[in-house]
C-alpha cells in the first residue's frame, strides 16, 4: 500500500515538473519576441528619397536641338541693298522659347549674329534688289556662346520683299509704277503740246516727247531695293542639329524679349 502511493506521488510530481518547465518555456520565447526598451504607438520615420542630382559643370550631359527647328527672331539692325555688301554682320533676338524634354534651353532674349553672304543692288532697266544672310552664333542670357548653322525661311518687313526657299531676300517689282511714269509724261507731253500750237500736230508732238522723257526716267531710275528695317520679324531655321552642354543651360533667368516698333508699311520710292 505504501509503494502505491509513493508512485503516484512520483508520477504527480514529474508532471507538476513537465508542466512548469512547459510554461517557462512559453514564456521565455514571448519575452523574446518582444523589443526591449519602452514602445510608442506611432511606427518610426522613413526618410524621403534624394531628389534627383541636377548636371554639374563637367558632368559632360547634351541636349540636342533637332535641324529643322523653327525659332522666332527680330532684326535688330536694318539691311537696305542701297548700303549693304557681303561681310556686313546681322544681329537678332529671339522672341519665343524653345523646349526640349519639357525645358527650356534657348530662352526669349537669346541673341543670334550672322553675316550677309551676297548683297546686290536693282539694275537700272531691269532686275530687283537682293540679298542672302546665314547666322553662324548663338548667344544665351547667360553669356553661354556655341555655333550654329541657320538660315531664314520667311520674313515679315512691312514691304513687299519676298524669300526663297534658300533664304534669299528680293525686293517687290515696280513694273507698275514704271508703266505709269510713262503714261504720265506722255499725257502731260500731250497736254503742253497742244496748249502751245492749239493743234492736233501739238498735241501727238507733245505726247511723242513726253513720252521719249517718260521712258528715259524709267531707263535711268533703279528697280525697287530689298530691304529688312529694325524691328523685321523672322523665322529662322537650323540647318544642322545643335547641341548644347547640359551644365550651361541651368538658367536663373530665363531671358527677357526687348520690344522693338514694328517697322510700318513702306512706300517704294524710285532712285535714280
Amino acid at each position: 500500500m505504501r509503494e502505491k502511493l509513493r508512485r503516484g506521488l512520483r508520477q504527480n510530481l514529474c508532471q507538476n515538473l513537465c508542466l512548469i518547465a512547459s510554461m517557462l518555456a512559453i514564456v521565455a520565447s514571448c519575452a523574446a519576441q518582444q523589443p526591449d526598451g519602452p514602445q510608442s504607438g506611432a511606427p518610426p520615420a522613413v526618410a524621403p528619397a534624394p531628389p534627383p542630382a541636377t548636371p554639374q559643370a563637367g558632368s559632360g550631359e547634351r541636349i540636342a536641338v533637332p535641324s529643322g527647328t523653327r525659332v522666332g527672331v527680330v532684326l535688330q539692325n536694318g539691311i537696305s541693298t542701297r548700303s549693304a555688301k557681303a561681310g556686313d554682320s546681322v544681329y537678332l533676338q529671339t522672341s519665343f522659347p524653345i523646349t526640349a524634354n519639357n525645358r527650356i534651353v534657348i530662352p526669349v532674349g537669346s541673341y543670334l549674329r550672322g553675316e550677309l553672304l551676297e548683297a546686290k543692288r536693282p539694275g537700272r532697266i531691269k532686275g530687283r534688289g537682293e540679298f542672302r544672310m546665314r547666322l553662324d552664333t548663338l548667344i544665351l542670357p547667360n553669356g553661354y556662346t556655341v555655333d550654329l548653322r541657320a538660315a531664314p525661311r520667311s520674313a515679315d518687313s512691312g514691304g513687299k520683299e519676298t524669300m526663297d526657299s534658300e533664304g534669299k531676300i528680293t525686293g517687290g517689282g515696280n513694273k507698275g509704277q514704271k508703266v505709269g511714269t510713262v503714261v504720265s509724261t506722255t499725257a502731260t507731253g500731250a497736254g503742253i503740246g497742244a496748249i502751245a500750237t492749239r493743234t492736233p500736230k501739238g498735241a501727238g508732238i507733245g505726247a511723242g516727247i513726253g513720252a521719249a522723257a517718260g521712258l528715259a526716267a524709267v531707263l535711268l531710275t533703279r528697280g525697287p531695293e530689298a530691304e529688312l528695317p529694325r524691328g523685321s520679324t523672322m523665322d529662322v531655321v537650323l540647318e544642322h542639329d545643335l547641341s548644347l552642354d547640359a551644365s550651361q543651360i541651368q538658367f536663373n533667368n530665363l531671358g527677357q524679349f526687348q520690344p522693338v516698333f514694328q517697322p510700318p508699311v513702306r512706300q517704294e520710292r524710285p532712285e535714280p
